[in-house]
């Protein structure tokens, strides 16, 4: 079996995974712009519906690394995305990673609204609107999608990107698909059951790489 092996140095892993990943698309066409998206969420999961079941809003990349450029902070659900997600990189240009989860005002007010914690992290993201542009990475939970979806509504909130990624069964897809009715608010979302914190940070790692 050793000597089926391939023989790669380890400075060139990636490099040789994303040759196995143009190798295996083929003549697959992907969205202008978006491949180095698409390939690094194969390269991050090994799975190649990625390629079909990633969506983008039109203009997204531009105005995504625009943002970035500007400073824009990420606020994610899960501190195994704040974790995954290229601080160094985002600091460069002025931006930080938040995750509120383990706020304590945070859990007080989903227990006192009976809410989620996620939920209650994007209401607390909110009062950071006009102060800081801001990109949502939601890797986890559909409830922060739907109160991103209300806050966006009501006026209270902006975003320059919404990467839409939360993985399972319970309220997942139908979550994804009110993120895909915003008409002026930029997104990316892994449509259907696929994602996770993984995914949703190396979509946010994907636009670092490409500025």
């Amino acid at each position: 079996m050793l000597n089926e092996l391939e023989q790669v140095l380890p400075a060139d892993i990636e490099k040789r995974s994303f040759e196995i990943i143009s190798e295996e698309l083929g003549d697959k066409t992907l969205i202008p712009g978006t491949e180095p998206i698409v390939k690094r969420c194969i390269h991050t999961s090994a799975d190649f519906d990625y390629a079909d079941n990633l969506v983008f809003s039109d203009g997204v990349v531009e105005r995504a690394l625009a943002a970035l450029r500007e400073g824009a902070c990420i606020v994610t659900d899960t501190q195994m995305a704040k974790a995954g997600i290229n601080k160094k990189r985002l600091g460069q240009y002025g931006g930080e990673v938040y995750c509120f989860m383990s706020d304590e005002d945070v859990a007080q007010a989903a227990k006192e609204n009976g809410t989620t914690r996620a939920a209650a992290c994007m209401d607390k993201a909110a009062d950071l609107h006009g102060k800081e542009k801001l990109i949502f990475a939601v890797g986890n939970a559909p409830t922060a999608l739907v109160r991103l979806w209300e806050l966006i509504g009501g006026g209270k909130l902006k975003p320059e990107l919404i990467i839409a990624a939360p993985v399972g069964f319970v309220n997942v897809v139908q979550s994804k698909e009110l993120i895909l009715t915003l008409a002026d608010i930029p997104y990316i979302v892994a449509r259907g059951r696929k994602g996770g914190s993984n995914i949703a940070a190396c979509i946010c790692n994907s636009l670092l790489y490409m500025i």
